[in-house]
């Protein structure tokens, strides 16, 4: 059956699933991050009843300056949306052609979040059912690999007479939809539509629109059930897309069936940045002890090792206890283990590894003796006069023997212990992380690996400084701050503090 360019036949089975009013639509932006970055262009297409009825564009002052990579990539220049109208003038007016109707985008999660901070900028709410093409061809064509535009359009033979501009994409986006009911089985079309479009179930303990308001923003999100006890915590760079996820109705995570059953309120609290949320989230975890957080839990085992090498400046003689005698005799150098109450931010750099438990600690120093054939006497794993067990068997060079020297020992414990030795503190003092959002900007205070608090003005900084809080270690937050500052993420700025 011939039909019309962009129009197909009504009475299919996937027709009746996108009968309704749609809205194709594309965004031009200042960048790739939807919570800060924010509109230059928009362009949309208008359906009712498979039948393209209008078409519609504005180009969009963002306030800010265009990037000259992004300029070059969509040809919108700072000139041309000088006086173009802002997000806020033109909301009204693009509110009312999107209310109602479904949402349809390549790759909708970008498009449908800078809509809802824009709109929320502007002091208006905007929530729509959300189609996105990019999922809807992995879900129809799940052997291809590459699903962007451009190669959907090269696969497809779409063209595209504006690309990278707004109305051209969102143009494109609808000839694919349009090929793609005319030339696959309406019951393929069908079930994909209607799964990438099936939302979660409101859970029976929750009120109906409880999850409407929470926002796709950074943040951390709390799950209480009976008596407002404490669930679970989480965190998110998309606050709105993870909690949804918890009750998407599958529940393949017995965890989140639990959940689900049990939920009676749901708290959130943006943040500006990924930092931010991952360590509110250790934070929360440790203060309240949430029943189906099995990680981030507070304890009060934590340890680590504590070694110099011989000679190393600031090294001390170990301890002479009568466990430690036979150390003594051997040369010292021997690792001690620390708590957490000695852990002390300052000599980190004399620590290797962190662990949960003291047990945790030995097994790992006794797997380092027997990778290493290092001596278990030495080691302080073992007590004993004359040649340790290891040594009997082989497994040991002999330091407790005389056949190794105590130099040679240490050198090699040195070397053993290295991939466990913690990061030294790689600024000079207090510093803050500035990360900018939705939620404003945030000024993260960092000491030594440690959390001190989280400002958002002059004044409360200059009264954290007053203060002189001093640090305190904790095993969660040096992990976050030792993966976080050695990553290659670009959007946090480092600036340094006076103590």
């Amino acid at each position: 059956m011939n039909l019309e360019p962009g129009t197909w036949n009504s009475t299919s089975p996937s027709s009746l699933l996108l009968d309704q009013p749609l809205v194709i639509l594309d965004v031009e932006t200042t960048g790739a991050h939807p919570a800060y970055d924010r509109i230059t262009e928009v362009g949309l297409i208008e359906v009712e009843r498979g039948r393209c009825i209008g078409e519609w564009s504005t180009l969009v002052n963002p306030g800010e300056s265009i990037p000259p990579a992004i300029q070059g990539l969509t040809g919108i220049t700072n000139e041309m949306v000088a006086l173009a109208p802002s997000f806020a003038e033109i909301a009204p007016r693009l509110l009312a052609r999107l209310e109602g109707k479904l949402l349809v985008a390549h790759n909708a999660r970008f498009d449908y979040g800078l809509l809802r901070n824009e709109f929320r900028r502007a002091g208006l709410r905007y929530s729509s059912r959300v189609l996105c093409t990019v999922k809807l061809s992995r879900r129809l064509f799940p052997a291809e690999t590459r699903h962007n535009l451009d190669a959907l359009m090269a696969r497809h033979d779409v063209a595209c007479d504006a690309r990278h501009r707004a109305l051209g994409d969102a143009r494109a986006v609808w000839l694919l939809v349009s090929q793609w009911r005319r030339e696959l089985y309406p019951a393929v079309l069908a079930a994909a539509v209607e799964r990438l479009l099936k939302a979660p179930a409101v859970p029976a303990g929750l009120p109906e629109g409880a999850l409407d308001e929470v926002p796709e923003a950074p943040g951390v999100y709390l799950f209480h059930g009976e008596n407002d006890v404490a669930l679970y915590v989480g965190k998110s760079i998309n606050l709105r897309a993870r909690v949804m996820a918890h009750f998407a109705g599958d529940h393949r995570d017995s965890r989140d069936m639990k959940i689900a059953q049990q939920v009676k309120r749901i708290d959130w609290i943006e943040t500006a940045g990924e930092l931010g949320a991952l360590i509110e989230e250790a934070r929360l975890v440790k203060a309240l002890a949430p029943v189906h957080n099995r990680r981030l839990r507070r304890t009060n085992e934590l340890c680590a090792w504590r070694w110099r090498a011989e000679g190393e400046k600031g090294a001390r003689p170990a301890d002479k206890t009568k466990s430690h005698s036979r150390d003594s005799a051997l040369g010292g150098g021997t690792p001690r283990l620390v708590s957490a109450r000695e852990l002390d931010p300052a000599q980190l750099g004399d620590l290797y590894g962190l662990f949960r438990s003291r047990s945790a600690a030995l097994e790992a120093l006794r797997g380092l003796a027997a990778e290493h054939e290092l001596c278990p006497i030495m080691l302080g794993l073992e007590k004993g006069r004359g040649p340790c067990f290891a040594y009997q068997i082989k497994r040991c060079r002999g330091a407790c023997a005389g056949k190794e020297s105590r130099a040679v020992h240490g050198l090699r414990l040195g070397q053993a212990l290295a991939r466990l030795k913690m990061r030294p503190w790689p600024f000079k003092g207090r510093v803050g992380v500035r990360e900018a959002g939705d939620a404003g900007e945030q000024l993260i205070v960092l000491d030594r690996w440690c959390y001190l608090g989280t400002v958002r003005s002059e004044a409360e900084l200059h009264e954290w400084t007053e203060r002189r809080l001093q640090p305190v270690f904790d095993l969660d937050t040096y992990r976050i701050l030792s993966r976080f500052l050695s990553s290659s993420r670009q959007n946090y700025t480092v600036v340094e503090l006076a103590t």
